[in-house]
Protein backbone atom coordinates (compact mmCIF):
# COMPACT_ATOMS: atom_id res chain seq x y z
CA UNK A 1 0.00 0.00 0.00
CA UNK A 2 1.35 3.43 -0.95
CA UNK A 3 2.67 5.76 1.73
CA UNK A 4 0.24 8.56 0.94
CA UNK A 5 -2.75 6.26 1.50
CA UNK A 6 -1.40 5.27 4.90
CA UNK A 7 -0.85 8.93 5.80
CA UNK A 8 -4.37 9.80 4.68
CA UNK A 9 -5.87 6.95 6.68
CA UNK A 10 -3.90 8.00 9.74
CA UNK A 11 -5.21 11.54 9.31
CA UNK A 12 -8.79 10.29 9.03
CA UNK A 13 -8.38 7.98 12.03
CA UNK A 14 -7.33 10.95 14.15
CA UNK A 15 -10.73 12.46 13.36
CA UNK A 16 -12.60 9.38 14.58
CA UNK A 17 -16.06 8.83 13.11
CA UNK A 18 -15.86 12.10 11.16
CA UNK A 19 -12.70 10.74 9.57
CA UNK A 20 -14.50 7.64 8.27
CA UNK A 21 -17.21 9.84 6.79
CA UNK A 22 -14.68 12.14 5.12
CA UNK A 23 -12.61 9.23 3.83
CA UNK A 24 -15.64 7.75 2.11
CA UNK A 25 -16.94 11.10 0.86
CA UNK A 26 -13.64 12.04 -0.80
CA UNK A 27 -13.45 8.65 -2.57
CA UNK A 28 -9.78 9.08 -3.40
CA UNK A 29 -9.05 6.03 -1.26
CA UNK A 30 -11.07 2.88 -2.07
CA UNK A 31 -13.98 2.48 0.33
CA UNK A 32 -12.86 -1.08 1.13
CA UNK A 33 -9.63 0.24 2.66
CA UNK A 34 -11.32 3.04 4.57
CA UNK A 35 -13.86 0.64 6.06
CA UNK A 36 -11.26 -2.08 6.62
CA UNK A 37 -9.14 0.36 8.58
CA UNK A 38 -12.25 1.48 10.43
CA UNK A 39 -12.90 -2.14 11.38
CA UNK A 40 -9.35 -2.40 12.66
CA UNK A 41 -9.92 0.68 14.82
CA UNK A 42 -13.08 -0.97 16.15
CA UNK A 43 -11.06 -4.06 17.01
CA UNK A 44 -8.54 -2.13 19.09
CA UNK A 45 -11.29 -0.25 20.89
CA UNK A 46 -10.69 3.17 19.37
CA UNK A 47 -14.17 3.19 17.79
CA UNK A 48 -17.43 1.36 18.41
CA UNK A 49 -18.91 -0.84 15.71
CA UNK A 50 -22.26 0.93 15.72
CA UNK A 51 -20.61 4.35 15.48
CA UNK A 52 -18.35 3.23 12.64
CA UNK A 53 -21.34 1.69 10.85
CA UNK A 54 -23.38 4.89 11.07
CA UNK A 55 -20.41 7.00 9.94
CA UNK A 56 -19.71 4.59 7.08
CA UNK A 57 -23.30 4.59 5.83
CA UNK A 58 -23.56 8.38 6.01
CA UNK A 59 -20.20 8.93 4.31
CA UNK A 60 -20.85 6.36 1.58
CA UNK A 61 -24.31 7.75 0.91
CA UNK A 62 -23.09 11.34 0.70
CA UNK A 63 -20.35 10.29 -1.74
CA UNK A 64 -22.97 8.79 -4.05
CA UNK A 65 -25.29 11.76 -3.61
CA UNK A 66 -22.53 14.10 -4.79
CA UNK A 67 -22.15 12.03 -7.97
CA UNK A 68 -25.93 11.92 -8.39
CA UNK A 69 -26.20 15.71 -8.00
CA UNK A 70 -23.30 16.21 -10.42
CA UNK A 71 -25.20 14.19 -13.02
CA UNK A 72 -28.52 15.80 -12.13
CA UNK A 73 -27.37 19.42 -12.32
CA UNK A 74 -24.19 19.27 -14.40
CA UNK A 75 -24.85 16.45 -16.83
CA UNK A 76 -22.33 14.41 -18.78
CA UNK A 77 -20.15 17.34 -20.00
CA UNK A 78 -19.57 18.51 -16.43
CA UNK A 79 -18.51 15.03 -15.31
CA UNK A 80 -16.25 14.49 -18.31
CA UNK A 81 -14.47 17.72 -17.42
CA UNK A 82 -14.20 17.34 -13.65
CA UNK A 83 -14.70 13.61 -13.00
CA UNK A 84 -10.97 12.95 -13.25
CA UNK A 85 -10.50 14.73 -9.91
CA UNK A 86 -12.47 11.95 -8.18
CA UNK A 87 -10.93 9.17 -10.28
CA UNK A 88 -13.92 8.83 -12.63
CA UNK A 89 -13.01 8.43 -16.29
CA UNK A 90 -15.18 8.57 -19.40
CA UNK A 91 -15.16 4.76 -19.69
CA UNK A 92 -16.64 4.51 -16.18
CA UNK A 93 -19.43 6.92 -17.07
CA UNK A 94 -20.15 5.14 -20.36
CA UNK A 95 -20.29 1.73 -18.72
CA UNK A 96 -22.55 2.99 -15.93
CA UNK A 97 -24.88 4.60 -18.49
CA UNK A 98 -25.13 1.34 -20.41
CA UNK A 99 -25.99 -0.58 -17.24
CA UNK A 100 -28.58 1.99 -16.18
CA UNK A 101 -30.24 2.00 -19.61
CA UNK A 102 -30.26 -1.78 -19.76
CA UNK A 103 -31.41 -2.64 -16.23
CA UNK A 104 -33.25 0.46 -15.00
CA UNK A 105 -33.43 1.85 -11.46
CA UNK A 106 -32.90 -1.56 -9.79
CA UNK A 107 -29.25 -1.39 -10.81
CA UNK A 108 -28.72 1.40 -8.26
CA UNK A 109 -28.89 -1.29 -5.57
CA UNK A 110 -27.29 -4.27 -7.31
CA UNK A 111 -24.41 -2.44 -9.00
CA UNK A 112 -22.96 -1.54 -5.60
CA UNK A 113 -21.51 -5.06 -5.47
CA UNK A 114 -20.13 -5.10 -9.02
CA UNK A 115 -16.59 -3.78 -9.61
CA UNK A 116 -16.07 -0.67 -11.78
CA UNK A 117 -19.80 -0.08 -12.31
CA UNK A 118 -20.57 0.56 -8.63
CA UNK A 119 -18.22 3.53 -8.52
CA UNK A 120 -20.08 5.52 -11.19
CA UNK A 121 -23.63 4.13 -11.25
CA UNK A 122 -25.02 7.19 -9.47
CA UNK A 123 -24.07 9.41 -12.39
CA UNK A 124 -26.60 8.15 -14.98
CA UNK A 125 -29.26 8.11 -12.25
CA UNK A 126 -28.73 11.84 -11.83
CA UNK A 127 -28.61 12.50 -15.56
CA UNK A 128 -31.89 10.58 -15.98
CA UNK A 129 -33.45 12.72 -13.19
CA UNK A 130 -34.27 9.65 -11.10
CA UNK A 131 -36.41 10.43 -8.02
CA UNK A 132 -34.23 11.67 -5.15
CA UNK A 133 -36.04 9.53 -2.59
CA UNK A 134 -35.97 6.38 -4.70
CA UNK A 135 -32.26 6.88 -5.36
CA UNK A 136 -31.60 7.42 -1.66
CA UNK A 137 -33.50 4.28 -0.61
CA UNK A 138 -31.75 2.03 -3.12
CA UNK A 139 -28.36 3.52 -2.25
CA UNK A 140 -28.65 3.18 1.52
CA UNK A 141 -30.03 -0.36 1.21
CA UNK A 142 -26.89 -1.38 -0.68
CA UNK A 143 -24.36 0.59 1.37
CA UNK A 144 -25.42 -0.95 4.70
CA UNK A 145 -24.35 -4.57 3.92
CA UNK A 146 -21.22 -3.29 2.12
CA UNK A 147 -20.21 -1.28 5.18
CA UNK A 148 -20.95 -4.11 7.62
CA UNK A 149 -18.91 -6.58 5.54
CA UNK A 150 -15.71 -4.54 5.44
CA UNK A 151 -15.94 -3.33 9.03
CA UNK A 152 -16.25 -6.93 10.20
CA UNK A 153 -13.39 -8.10 7.99
CA UNK A 154 -11.17 -5.24 9.15
CA UNK A 155 -11.94 -6.11 12.75
CA UNK A 156 -11.27 -9.82 12.23
CA UNK A 157 -8.03 -9.26 10.31
CA UNK A 158 -6.63 -6.94 12.97
CA UNK A 159 -3.17 -5.69 12.03
CA UNK A 160 -3.54 -7.45 8.67
CA UNK A 161 -6.47 -5.19 7.73
CA UNK A 162 -4.58 -4.06 4.62
CA UNK A 163 -5.42 -7.44 3.09
CA UNK A 164 -9.14 -6.75 3.44
CA UNK A 165 -9.78 -6.51 -0.31
CA UNK A 166 -8.37 -9.96 -1.06
CA UNK A 167 -10.15 -11.51 1.93
CA UNK A 168 -13.42 -9.93 0.81
CA UNK A 169 -13.36 -11.63 -2.62
CA UNK A 170 -15.06 -14.87 -1.48
CA UNK A 171 -17.91 -12.76 -0.08
CA UNK A 172 -18.17 -10.27 -2.95
CA UNK A 173 -18.38 -12.93 -5.68
CA UNK A 174 -21.64 -14.43 -4.29
CA UNK A 175 -23.02 -10.90 -3.83
CA UNK A 176 -22.13 -10.14 -7.45
CA UNK A 177 -23.81 -13.32 -8.69
CA UNK A 178 -26.91 -12.60 -6.62
CA UNK A 179 -26.95 -9.05 -7.95
CA UNK A 180 -26.85 -10.24 -11.56
CA UNK A 181 -29.60 -12.78 -10.88
CA UNK A 182 -31.68 -10.11 -9.17
CA UNK A 183 -31.29 -7.79 -12.16
CA UNK A 184 -32.27 -10.58 -14.56
CA UNK A 185 -35.33 -11.45 -12.48
CA UNK A 186 -36.30 -7.81 -12.20
CA UNK A 187 -36.12 -7.37 -15.97
CA UNK A 188 -38.27 -10.45 -16.61
CA UNK A 189 -40.81 -9.28 -14.01
CA UNK A 190 -40.90 -5.78 -15.49
CA UNK A 191 -41.41 -7.10 -19.00
CA UNK A 192 -44.36 -9.19 -17.88
CA UNK A 193 -45.95 -6.17 -16.18
CA UNK A 194 -45.33 -3.76 -19.05
CA UNK A 195 -48.22 -3.56 -21.57
CA UNK A 196 -47.20 -4.50 -25.09
CA UNK A 197 -47.48 -0.91 -26.33
CA UNK A 198 -45.32 -1.45 -29.38
CA UNK A 199 -47.26 -4.51 -30.44
CA UNK A 200 -50.58 -2.69 -30.08
CA UNK A 201 -49.27 0.25 -32.06
CA UNK A 202 -48.13 -2.02 -34.84
CA UNK A 203 -51.53 -3.71 -34.92
CA UNK A 204 -53.30 -0.34 -35.13
CA UNK A 205 -51.04 0.74 -37.95
CA UNK A 206 -51.74 -2.51 -39.73
CA UNK A 207 -55.49 -2.08 -39.31
CA UNK A 208 -55.37 1.47 -40.68
CA UNK A 209 -53.46 0.30 -43.69
CA UNK A 210 -56.02 -2.49 -44.17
Amino acid sequence: MSEWIMLALQFFSDLGYIGIMLGLMVEVIPSELVLGYGGYLVGIGQLTFSGALIAGVIGGTLAQLFLYWAGYFGGRPFLLKYGKYVLIKEKHITMAEEWFERYGVAVIFTARFIPVVRHAISIPAGIAKMSHWKFLIYTVAAIIPWTVLFLLLGKLLGENWQEVRSFATPYIIPLTVLSVLFISGYIMWSQKRTPPIITVKKMNDYNRKG
